[in-house]
């Protein structure tokens, strides 16, 4: 018998790659010997995806006609008028990185939505703080146990199947903790059982997924092997393996196109998901940042194509589906000494949808002048992020209970969905 402290302390169950092996045999026997769950109808999907390191918005999507900012960033600026490697006009104040060239037919047809000047009314300057706050939705505390996502699968209001909220990383991600399931899964071909840091795990792992469910008597055991052995059944391994994008795209080869083609498949095998979440790493640009060049330009064309990939691979399912992405705070306006920037305040964040009220930088920034930025050297936060991820909510999951889904908070939505 396992000891209960030991599955408490190792967190449970989680799913995730185990090498380059395949779907482990026991999976596979209880795939082909149970009758696969028929698909469920189409539901509405909201994919998170997480800038890890903090993105610069000011280099992303830039108020180019900012006479200060050429000052703050005298090799970083980049304007409309250059001729090589220039920014692509967005309304005449904003341009927008040409690294992030793939996003500027979905903001030409009203398709995406870009929010400027938002952040967190926390002034955390660590990435680890900020993102928790951001992800728990409660700036100002860390007792806080639940994140925003898990909190808004809860207000969905029907019942839901295991796949309901997954995340396509090898850990579950703050934004899902709480009492609703939820899965992490690295990799759909390749499930095995991980006991984090259990002592038992090497005589575990040989042992069939029902053997390990009915010798534990651990309840958090029992009830998340019980949902994960459920979504493993409700997986067809063939169609995963031979997944063929629509339209011949061609997802980037790297974690986030990996991600959001993971994603793209349990949409179309209508299993029922409603949340999903993806995360890009490398955002931390300290030094060496680059202009139309370099670390920075290189992860936004990465993040830009692969979003662009996944909204053409969702084709037929564009209207049950809208991306949003986000990022734990912005850049200084000022650059460094090292051809970097440091971490700030304020970023931006990109939200795609056919029910998205785009084609527009929604935004209360006032100046780059040294009066108007926080502490002489940050974009301020003039939008919380709680106005915008709400809005997204209401307006894409019809969730209307801001007070449950945010505690504590009293702003508005920001409105920048239809309907």
């Amino acid at each position: 018998m396992v000891d209960r402290r030991a599955f408490m302390k190792s967190g449970a169950l989680a799913l995730f790659a185990a090498g380059m092996g395949g779907v482990p045999t026991f999976i596979a026997r209880a795939a082909d010997s149970r009758k696969i769950l028929s698909p469920y109808k189409k539901n509405k999907v909201l994919v998170c995806i997480f800038q890890r390191g903090a993105m610069d918005g000011l280099m992303a999507v830039s108020p180019y006609t900012d006479p200060n900012l050429k000052t703050l960033r005298p090799t970083l600026y980049m304007s409309p008028a250059e001729t090589e490697g220039k920014m692509i006009d967005l309304d005449g104040r904003f341009g927008l990185h040409p690294s992030l060239d793939a996003f500027t037919p979905f903001f030409r047809e009203g398709r995406m939505a870009i929010v400027h000047g938002v952040g967190s009314p926390n002034t955390t300057r660590s990435h680890f703080d900020a993102q928790d706050y951001m992800e728990s939705g409660t700036p100002f505390s860390k007792s806080t146990g639940s994140g925003w996502l898990n909190r808004a699968v809860g207000l969905l209001g029907h019942e839901g199947t295991p796949f309901r909220a997954v995340s396509l990383t090898s850990s579950l991600p703050r934004s899902l903790y709480g009492d609703n399931e939820s899965l992490a899964i690295n990799n759909l071909q390749e499930f095995a059982i991980q006991m984090r840091g259990n002592p038992f795990a090497s005589n575990l792992a040989s042992k069939s997924f029902e053997q390990l469910y009915d010798q534990t008597s651990s309840q958090i055991l029992n009830k998340t092997g019980k949902e994960s052995f459920d979504a493993m059944k409700m997986l067809n391994v063939n169609n995963i393996k031979n997944y063929q994008p629509a339209n011949g795209v061609l997802y980037p080869n790297s974690a986030l196109g990996n991600s959001l083609k993971q994603i793209a498949t349990l949409i179309k095998m209508e299993v029922g998901m409603e949340v999903a979440f993806a995360e890009s790493g490398g955002w931390d640009t300290h030094f060496n940042q680059g202009a139309a060049n370099g670390a920075l330009a290189r992860n936004l064309k990465d993040f830009s194509d692969c979003i662009a990939a996944f909204w053409k691979d969702m084709d037929a399912h564009q209207d049950d589906v809208t991306v949003m992405t986000m990022t734990e705070f912005g850049r200084t306006a000022h650059q460094n000494g090292t051809g970097g920037t440091d971490h700030g305040r304020a970023s931006c964040l990109f939200v795609l949808g056919n029910d998205v009220q785009g084609g527009k930088v929604y935004n209360n920034i006032k100046s780059l002048a040294k009066e108007d930025l926080e502490d002489g050297r940050d974009l301020p936060v003039s939008t919380d992020f709680r106005s915008v991820f709400s809005s997204v909510a209401n307006g894409h999951l019809n969730i209307n209970d801001n007070k449950k889904l945010f505690p504590t908070w009293e702003g508005q939505s920001l409105g920048l969905m239809k309907g």
